[in-house]
C-alpha cells in the first residue's frame, strides 16, 4: 500500500471539512482532504427533499463566503448543496473521493489514516464525519413480520408513494417532525410515535431566526435563558398536553448543554397537529404483520413505518486508541483531552447553530495548526 505524507489530513468533504480545508489553503497549509462517497455534501444529499436549512442563512455561512443573495432566509436541501459545491469550486477544494477511511492511529509522533486503497502520514488529522455517519435503527418484538416498507429517514426522500395510506413516522426529533408534515403535504395521513418528553421552539420569533435569540440567550445562566425561552414557547407554541405530548422538565438551553440535542425547531408541524391532520401516539412497543401496539395498550394498522430514530456518529469504528475521548454514540466528549495532533469538527453542538460553529471550528483548527508549536 502506497504511504503519502502531507501536514494535514481532513476526513469527509462535507461542510466541516470543506470549512478547515478552505481555513488551511487561505493559510498555504498543506492538507488531502478524503471523503467515501463519489461527492461532497453527501450526507446532505441522502436527506429527504423537503429539508431546508433550520437556521437563518446570514448567521449559517462558512469562513470568507456568504450565501448568495437570492437564496431565501433558510435554504432548501438543494440550494444548500449548491452553496457548498460552489464554496469548494471558490477555494479549489478537490476531495479525494470514493476513500473510505478505514484506520486512523497514532504512530509515533505522526499520524496514519489508512483507506481500503491508499495511505496517509500526517502532523494533523482532522475528523470531520458528522453526526449522521451511520443511521440508528431500533428493533421491537416482531418488527420482522411486518408486512409494510420500514424505512429509515436516510431513505426517505418525498411522501409522494405514500398519498392516501396510514404512515407511522417513529421519533419526533427536526426530522421526524418535518417528514410527518410532508406527508401531510403529500396526501397521506401520518401519526408520529413520540416516546419522550420535548422541548418545542419556534423556527421565528418577532421577526428574527431563534438562532439569533439563542446567541443572545447564550451569554445568560441557563435557568434565566430557559425562563425566557418557557416565555417564547408558551407565546408561539402553547400547551404540549393539549397536544398529546410532554413537556421536558428542563428547557432548551439545559437540554443542549446536557443533553447535547437540539429541540425540535417547529415549522408548521404543531399546527397540523392541532388542526388533526397528524395524530401524536404514545412509544412503540411491538409489531404484528399490519398493526402496530403503543405503549397504552391501543393497536393501530399502518401501511409503512418510517424510523426517524437519528444517527451515530461511530468515529471508534476506524479511530483507534480513542478510549476516554468518545461517548457511547462514538461522538468526542467535550472537554476530552485530545492527543496531540487529532482534531474534530462538527460535533459541538450549541444553541447557535451547527454550520456557525463549524465555522469558528474550523478557524481555530487551522491557527492550531498554523502554530509553530504545534
Amino acid at each position: 500500500m502506497l504511504e503519502t505524507e502531507s501536514e494535514t489530513v481532513i476526513i469527509g468533504a462535507s461542510a466541516a471539512g470543506l470549512a478547515t480545508a478552505a481555513c488551511l489553503k487561505r493559510g498555504h497549509r498543506p492538507f488531502v482532504l478524503l471523503e467515501q462517497s463519489q461527492h461532497i455534501a453527501s450526507a446532505w444529499r441522502r436527506h429527504y427533499e423537503r429539508l431546508h436549512l433550520h437556521t437563518s442563512k446570514g448567521l449559517s455561512t462558512l469562513p470568507h463566503m456568504n450565501f448568495p443573495r437570492k437564496a431565501p432566509r433558510y435554504p432548501s436541501r438543494a440550494q444548500v448543496i449548491e452553496y457548498l459545491e460552489s464554496y469548494a469550486a471558490r477555494f479549489s477544494l478537490v476531495p479525494r473521493f470514493n476513500q473510505r477511511v478505514v484506520s486512523v492511529r497514532r504512530n509515533g509522533e505522526s499520524w496514519l489514516t489508512k483507506t481500503e486503497s491508499d495511505a496517509w502520514r500526517s502532523r494533523h488529522v482532522v475528523v470531520a464525519t458528522g453526526y449522521t455517519r451511520i443511521p440508528k435503527r431500533p428493533g421491537w418484538p416482531g418488527i420482522e413480520s411486518f408486512k409494510g416498507p420500514v424505512i429509515h429517514s436516510s431513505e426517505y426522500r418525498n411522501g409522494q408513494p405514500w398519498a392516501g395510506r396510514n404512515v407511522l413516522v417513529i421519533g419526533f426529533g427536526n426530522s421526524g417532525g418535518e417528514i410527518a408534515l410532508d406527508l401531510r403535504e403529500h396526501g397521506a395521513r401520518p401519526s408520529l410515535s413520540v416516546r419522550s418528553p420535548v422541548n418545542i421552539v419556534p423556527r421565528d420569533f418577532l421577526g428574527l431566526p431563534i438562532l439569533a435569540w439563542g446567541i443572545l440567550l447564550r451569554a445568560l445562566p441557563t435557568r434565566v435563558a430557559d425562563a425566557v425561552a418557557k416565555i417564547v414557547s408558551r407565546l408561539t407554541i402553547g400547551s404540549l398536553s393539549d397536544l398529546g405530548l410532554r413537556q421536558l422538565p428542563y428547557g432548551p438551553m439545559a437540554q443542549i448543554r446536557g443533553d447535547h440535542r437540539i429541540p425540535l425547531l417547529d415549522i408548521g408541524t404543531v399546527a397540523a397537529i392541532r388542526r388533526r391532520e397528524i395524530e401524536v401516539l404514545p412509544g412503540v412497543e411491538s409489531f404484528d404483520a399490519s398493526t402496530v401496539r403503543f405503549s397504552d395498550g391501543k393497536e393501530r394498522a399502518f401501511d409503512a413505518v418510517v424510523l426517524a430514530t437519528g444517527y451515530r456518529p461511530s468515529i471508534s469504528d476506524f479511530l483507534e486508541g480513542a478510549e476516554g475521548l468518545l461517548d457511547e454514540n462514538g461522538a468526542p466528549r467535550n472537554g476530552a483531552n485530545l492527543l496531540p495532533g487529532l482534531h474534530f469538527c462538527g460535533f459541538n453542538v450549541v444553541p447557535t447553530g451547527m454550520l456557525r460553529e463549524i465555522s469558528r471550528e474550523a478557524r481555530r483548527i487551522a491557527q492550531m495548526i498554523a502554530s509553530p508549536s504545534s
